[in-house]
Order: C-alpha cells, then structure tokens, then sequence
C-alpha cells in the first residue's frame, strides 16, 4: 500500500465531489490555491495512482483524458459541441450478466459511448437557428 499522500487525497477528493468528469489540468487550476506547491505532474501521477488502484477511471474524451468517480461500468454521452461528458442511465446489466456468463474469460470493464449534442447545446443552436 502506498503511503499517505495529503495532496493524492485533496485530488482523490476533488473528483469525488464533481459529476462533469474533469480533465488533470482543471483539477490542478482548481486545487492550486489551497496546495501551492503541487505541480501539474503531480496531479497526472496521482490520479494514475489512483485510477491503477481502482478508485477512480480514465475516460478519453475529445482527446483529453477525464477522470469519473464512478467506477461501476456504465455509460457515457460526449457533447460534440462543448466536449462535456455525462453518465448515462443503465438501461439493464442483464444483457452484461449473460455476456459474462458465456465469455471464456474475464470482463473487467464495459463501455457504451453515446454522442450528440447535450441539452444546453441543443438549445443554443435552435435559438440560432430561429433567429
């Protein structure tokens, strides 16, 4: 087990409380002003700590690597227009269940993407259109 770390925690943290799957760069913005001594490096190698230890996942997203305190498979929707990320509602797990069960091996991750336009983003360019 690795050993305390206050600033692995204060990241740890920080992606716990957010539900918009943040990127390295937004979580050190955020933190530096309470951890002036933290570098950018310091955030990648922690939250690669903690993704390796199962705490948190790694989602590649418009070419930045985002980070999701849900670590339960589930699924994602990617805004094509302002790149926000958000969990989606599973439907059912049955169908992953059975997947698993008739596999000759082991699943240890699912990932369904869906991609479009989220709601904010929908209405800005209907309201451009109507104008």
């Amino acid at each position: 087990m690795a050993r305390y770390s206050r600033q692995r925690e204060a990241i740890r943290k920080q992606v716990s409380n957010r539900k918009d799957h943040p990127t390295a760069e937004t979580l050190y913005a955020e933190l530096k002003p309470d951890y002036p001594e933290m570098s950018l490096a310091t955030v990648y190698r922690n939250l690669g700590q903690l993704v390796e230890w199962g705490d948190i996942i790694r989602i590649d997203a418009h070419g930045a690597a985002r980070y999701d305190w849900v670590v339960e498979p589930h699924s994602h929707f990617f805004c094509r227009e302002c790149g926000c990320v958000v969990d989606m509602p599973e439907a059912d797990d049955s169908t992953l269940q059975d997947i698993r069960e008739r596999f000759d091996g082991t699943i240890e991750a699912v990932a369904s993407n869906y991609f479009g336009l989220c709601k904010e983003c929908e209405e800005k360019l209907r309201k451009a259109i109507e104008s």
